[in-house]
């Protein structure tokens, strides 16, 4: 069900999009949940360093000959050339079609070539050059352990405009997160900043609990014990699973027509046939 039966607006659970690696396992997972996956769903591909343009290239290419709508990623700091960025763009739009892409600055904390930031690559004006309609860009709504918070809005904003100034379309695409309140103040400061675009909040698929709390180490979201709270897990069993039933439910009620186009991504943590399912039939429930 795509909207809420009191007021008839659309739902965060509309149209969600999933991410998958460019690994061969990942490829067959994609295949396997496919039945479970409304045709025309995002798929995004990553950039990982232990991937090469052949891999994201094939993977890209299965979620098109699955019926989804492919969206690689491009990591600017792992580019080390304009000509490897332009090799790419060129094989996404000769070999895939591929229209959209996610344009993000990357993990390594310095440049592998000519491009510091996904803004960089956003101004080189190539996506619009090799025939790219959509560009997704990062947003951090509990922010970012080596960008400044001001940094961060600047970059946003500064992304924003280049995109409209060479009229291609946009969505902003969240790191995943457990706690709904810095969601919903970061995405109402989106739109108090005049930032119109769509925003894909990042949240993670059904996991092991262990397997969440290391993400989110990793990736320095919240505590332990704020995620144990807001995600309605207990950590002193941490051999369950949980999904983000509690997270979306939250995110729902607190939506109104002023906070935008707001919908859902799913980390899948490689478990995409789980997640496809979960999603399947919580929106059957729904």
């Amino acid at each position: 069900m795509n909207t809420t039966p009191a007021t008839g607006r659309q739902t965060v659970m509309t149209e969600p999009s999933l991410e998958m690696t460019g690994k061969d396992k990942d490829i067959e997972s994609l295949r396997e949940a496919a039945p479970a996956i409304p045709q025309g769903t995002r798929i995004n591909v990553t950039f990982l360093g232990n991937e090469d343009l052949s891999m994201r290239v094939k993977a890209s290419t299965a979620a098109r000959d699955l019926g989804f709508v492919p969206v690689p990623h491009i990591s600017a700091r792992r580019l080390t050339s304009r000509a490897e960025l332009e090799e790419f763009l060129t094989a996404l739009r000769e070999q895939v079609g591929a229209t959209h892409a996610f344009s993000v600055g990357g993990d390594p904390s310095e440049p592998m070539g000519p491009y510091a930031s996904s803004l960089d690559v956003i101004q080189t004006g190539l996506f619009k050059d090799h025939g790219f309609t959509d560009v997704s860009i990062a947003g951090y709504p509990e922010g970012h352990p080596d960008i400044s918070e001001g940094q961060l809005w600047d970059a946003l904003e500064r992304k924003n405009a280049s995109l409209k100034e060479q009229g291609l379309n946009g969505t902003i695409l969240t790191q995943f997160g457990f706690d709904v309140d810095p969601i919903v103040h970061w995405i109402e400061e989106v739109r108090r900043r005049g930032v119109d675009l769509p925003i894909r909040v990042g949240v993670p698929g059904p996991a092991g609990i262990k397997r969440l709390l290391t993400y989110a180490s990793r990736f320095g979201v919240s505590t332990s014990a704020g995620i144990a709270k807001k995600y309605g897990f207990s950590l002193t069993n941490l051999l369950g699973t949980a999904g983000p039933d509690k997270l979306i439910t939250a995110l729902d009620q607190a939506m109104t027509p002023a906070h935008g186009d707001v919908k859902l991504h799913f980390y899948t943590f490689g478990g995409m046939r789980a997640t496809a399912e979960w999603i399947a039939e919580y929106q059957r429930k729904h």
